[in-house]
């Protein structure tokens, strides 16, 4: 059967489930507001809904996760009922907690622990469902309305084989953020990162103080890693090895060991080198922050949280400078909060410094151009980091059989056994399968155990998603021109592949964020500046040729690993092969791995861009604090998603002294 019905399934069950979004308007408030989430990819796959084989996965799903019942998707999807019957949230709680991402899951947690405190916890998104759990398929999710439709601005000379020669942003729009939408991939930062955060001046942030977080929050299961002191057993996040993995995964191990790259537990503090992911999953399920920190708390009496609900002003006393509450819309009414302790965002490094913006804390100049009051002059969204990759170095085989394709792996039997074992295909986190660090011969680091890239292997490449049938998942997520993979790599689509995705840890070069108009309901405008520093470009090319030398030793000889000549269109001015080809291609190619941080950066009283101070209340404003990798100052070697729980937790320590709860 050719149909890709796990496709079909996937996105009937997101499209069937949502509001009509394109006229989202809060009732004599915006008039006529355009939800920029009105014309989503999912939508095209409404008239699939009734294919006999998305029927036949919903009804063996349902043996495996419920009774029938006449709402027979309820056994697919998270809800969040007020507590005690409740048919409306309270006026007034102490804590207001805006966005359920990772950090505001952890967050909301642990501060409604003591059930003398109120928390109320707003979420533009949507609850997850069912499908949302399948580790293989999360790039799909980024073309849904489980994904901001975010675009960076228009900037010459990257992302010019994108889709309008524009880089997409996709940041996760539900209950659990990005944690929902991501690959799952589960890194801390090397000691360094936070020893070097702590010595600028950001005290209590050194990495035996975030250490001790790390640990709290992890409930491991790795092969006996977990006995390690640096590892954490008893928490509530799991983070295992993938029970899956092709024969690729291993030969590119081994291959890092030929070159002097040791296979490490790379979240070890006196490791670097090569090692399996490390993913935020179990039993083969995704393991979103909701799930972690809300599903089995979600029935505390004094937690109340608020799906599909969006802030769209914090509320200040412009005389005290103090946050007393939010105005918030939910089903298209205009409504207020207040907050009798501290409100607190957590809506992530681009609505984050957006919604402080909205509310008057912002660049003065700013603010007042477009008419916004200005309560207090700060630098948000001045400084912005982006770790960015290059998908576009693709290696074929002389043996079949070797790596994920997904026309290979869709079928009933895999589906069925992923619902009862977990163990298959469909527990690969979007295809990763392992990470490497090296510090190429360009990094002007001294320390040599602090990398400047990370390799991340792929039990295939973004060709993976293709062939006759297939779903073109991979390359739509990160919107990359279907002519331009075509013309490139046509012969091969579909076909046994393999890549290694260089990650740019540290990159020179910095964007911003700006707001577009004074509008909640408006993108704001992002500016990456991506390569705008040559040494990026360098460190790029250089990271280029470290993958080169891996495949040209014997585990990937064995299986005749040999590098496809597809001449970008964008670049058939260069030789392929050169580093001249290689610029062109990393420009053409320039696809985020949505980790911004910064834009609300923390800092001690002498850094000129700090907006937070180091216990992450917005500088001269009272009762306000943000909470989420906005916070984080300098780049780091780890991917978001686990620094942001961390963050969640030992933000609810600093909360929780300030008001002796």
């Amino acid at each position: 059967m050719q149909i890709n019905f796990v496709v079909i399934f996937i996105l009937f069950i997101v499209t069937s489930t949502s509001e009509d979004e394109a006229t989202v308007e809060a009732e004599n408030f915006y008039d006529s507001v355009q939800d920029e989430q009105s014309s989503r990819s999912g939508r095209l796959f409404w008239s699939e809904f009734n294919h006999p084989t998305t029927n036949m996965i919903v009804e063996v799903a349902a043996s495996f996760y419920g009774p029938h019942t006449k709402d027979f998707f309820r056994f697919l999807r998270d809800s969040y009922s007020l507590p005690g019957g409740l048919t409306e949230p309270y006026s007034e709680y102490d804590f207001i907690i805006i966005g359920a991402g990772s950090a505001g899951c952890a967050l909301a947690n642990r501060l409604s622990k003591n059930r003398n405190t109120t928390v109320l916890l707003l979420e533009v998104g949507r609850t997850e469902q069912l499908v949302t759990d399948i580790p293989a398929i999360a790039p799909y999710f980024q073309s849904t309305d489980y994904s901001w439709d975010y675009y960076m601005e228009p900037q010459t000379g990257v992302c010019i084989g994108m889709n309008n020669e524009r880089c997409y942003w996709p940041r996760g729009k539900a209950v659990g953020g990005s944690s929902v939408i991501n690959y799952m991939i589960y890194t801390r930062g090397r000691p360094q990162d936070w020893d070097r955060i702590a010595a600028d001046g950001n005290y209590g942030w050194s990495y035996n103080d975030v250490l001790k977080y790390y640990i709290e929050l992890e409930k491991s299961y790795l092969n006996g890693l977990e006995k390690l002191p640096h590892r954490g057993r008893d928490g509530d996040l799991p983070v295992e090895f993938v029970p899956y993995k092709t024969k690729l995964r291993d030969a590119f191990l081994d291959a890092g060991v030929v070159l002097g790259h040791p296979t490490v537990d790379y979240n070890a503090p006196d490791k670097f080198g090569f090692g399996p992911v490390q993913a935020t999953i179990s039993g083969g399920h995704r393991q979103s922050a909701a799930k972690v920190f809300l599903h089995t708390h979600k029935n505390r009496q004094n937690l109340h949280i608020l799906p599909e609900t969006r802030a769209t002003k914090i509320l200040i006393n412009p005389e005290t400078k103090t946050a007393y509450g939010i105005e918030y819309v939910r089903n298209k009414v205009l409504h207020t909060v207040r907050a009798r302790k501290e409100v607190i965002l957590s809506a992530g490094p681009i609505a984050s410094p957006q919604l402080l913006m909205l509310s008057g804390m912002g660049p003065k100049d700013h603010l007042t151009s477009l008419g916004i009051p200005v309560i207090e002059d700060l630098p948000v969204g001045k400084v912005l980091y982006d770790h960015i990759s290059f998908p576009g170095l693709i290696y074929t085989f002389n043996e079949t059989n070797i790596s994920l394709i997904e026309n290979r792996a869709v079928d009933i039997p895999h589906i069925l056994d992923w619902l009862k074992n977990g163990d298959n295909v469909f527990s690969s986190p979007g295809g990763v399968e392992a990470i490497g660090y090296i510090k190429t011969p360009l990094s002007d680091d001294p320390d040599p155990t602090v990398p400047d890239v990370e390799l991340i292997s792929i039990g295939g490449s973004f060709l993976s998603d293709g062939g006759k049938g297939g779903s073109r998942a991979i390359r739509r997520g990160m919107r990359v021109s279907e002519s331009l993979i075509n013309d490139a790599f046509g012969p091969i689509d579909g076909t046994d592949t393999w890549s290694a995705i260089p990650m740019l840890l540290h990159p020179k070069s910095v964007g911003r964020i700006e707001l577009k108009d004074s509008n909640p309901y408006s993108n704001p405008k992002m500016y990456g500046n991506y390569l705008t520093d040559k040494k990026d470009v360098a460190t790029f090319i250089a990271s280029i040729r470290h993958i080169q030398n891996l495949v040209q030793t014997p585990p990937f000889q064995r299986y005749g690993a040999k590098l496809y000549p597809g001449h970008f269109k964008t670049c058939r001015q260069f030789t392929f092969d050169t580093d001249e080809y290689w610029e062109c291609a990393v420009r053409t190619v320039t696809a985020t791995l949505h980790h911004q941080i910064s834009t609300c950066r923390m800092g001690p009283d002498n850094d000129p861009m700090a907006v937070l101070d180091p216990e992450l209340r917005v500088r001269r404003i009272k009762k306000l604090r943000v909470v989420d990798t906005s916070v984080i100052p300098r780049t780091t070697s780890a991917h978001t998603n686990g620094p942001g729980m961390m963050i969640g937790l030992k933000a609810a320590d600093m909360i929780r002294k300030s008001w002796n709860i």
